[in-house]
């Protein structure tokens, strides 16, 4: 089957079929495959660059000309641009979905992403902060909102929750006011293909939520606000982006390592392993469908291998 893609209007704009494309295949990824907001945004940008390697000489997108070759060529042209390994194991995912998909909607007349190779993904493990370090940005964090501005409150609020839970940063946004339980300390988590976690936190994190859902949250709250347990300086739901930008203000601020949510994430992953933690509880907490990305993502210290050799081992 051929389809060619050719241009259209919108808004009295000529625009590209293929963006009725993507939006058909942005839903598909959202509501049938149930991949978060920021995985659906990743995608469609990987398959945005990779049809605009199949526009012919009249700017039309022609998947007749998708095939393994193809994309081979796709991927290494990225690699060219210096993309990382994780990168391109995450594009070349991107186009084995897409293939899949496009094949069931009669767009492809073969899977050609079945036989596409992913590259392996880059085993480095990234930067975490040591214990004091961790103690000293949240103390800090503590400490600026003393004065009592409500983004202040909610930053600290933030960071406290990042630390203590390891949610990752879209996760973290997603929350609503509804799924904590300050009682109990826990909270519901909506993780990747919309499974639910449910993931304790401690007192230091509840202290902080608890300035901010009392002094801080009624301040920036409008009669729009969504239920977020985290909102905007407009009132609306607080977004990733804003997100990131505060860590890492916060921890240059603090004067230790530079740091993004991910970052904490797996701070707390490593300080859960070396306070004795084992790797099915950290999986748990993580959210990862699978012990071995746990295993992955996750490092163990040589104080811990150590300890453990000699509480396990009859002969050490």
């Amino acid at each position: 089957m051929r389809l060619v893609l050719t241009a259209g209007t919108r808004d009295g704009e000529r625009v590209p079929d293929s963006a009725a494309l993507l939006d058909a295949f942005g839903r598909h990824l959202a509501l049938q495959r149930g991949l978060s907001e920021h995985t659906v945004r990743a995608y469609l940008s990987d398959i945005r660059s990779l049809l605009d390697t199949l526009r012919n000489h009249d700017d039309d997108v022609d998947l007749a000309r998708l095939d393994l070759t193809a994309l081979r060529a796709w991927l290494a042209g990225q690699a060219r641009e210096g993309r990382s390994r994780s990168t391109l194991a995450r594009r070349s995912a991107a186009a084995r979905t897409f293939c899949t998909w496009a094949v069931r909607q009669g767009h492809l007349a073969e899977d050609v992403g079945v036989r596409l190779q992913s590259p392996r993904a880059d085993k480095r493990v990234p930067q975490v902060l040591a214990v004091d370090e961790a103690t000293v940005l949240l103390d800090l964090a503590a400490q600026v909102a003393d004065d009592g501005d409500p983004a202040h409150l909610r930053d600290w609020a933030v960071l406290e929750m990042l630390y203590a839970t390891g949610v990752r940063v879209a996760e973290l946004v997603g929350i609503d006011v509804t799924a904590v339980d300050r009682r109990e300390r826990t909270v519901r988590v909506l993780g990747k293909g919309g499974a639910e976690r449910v993931v304790p936190f401690g007192v230091p994190a509840d202290r902080a939520l608890g300035e901010w859902l009392e002094r801080g949250r009624p301040q920036l709250a409008v009669s729009t606000s969504p239920p977020a347990l985290f909102l905007g300086s407009r009132g609306g739901r607080l977004g990733v982006r804003a997100v990131r930008e505060r860590v890492h203000r916060l921890t240059a601020l603090a004067g230790v390592r530079d740091m993004a949510p991910h970052g904490l994430r797996h701070s707390a992953a490593t300080h859960l392993l070396a306070g004795g933690s084992d790797l099915r509880t950290v999986q748990e907490v993580l959210g990862h469908a699978s012990l071995a990305t746990t295993q992955r993502y996750t490092h163990v210290t040589p104080e811990r291998l150590r300890a453990a050799y000699s509480q396990a081992h009859p002969r050490a």
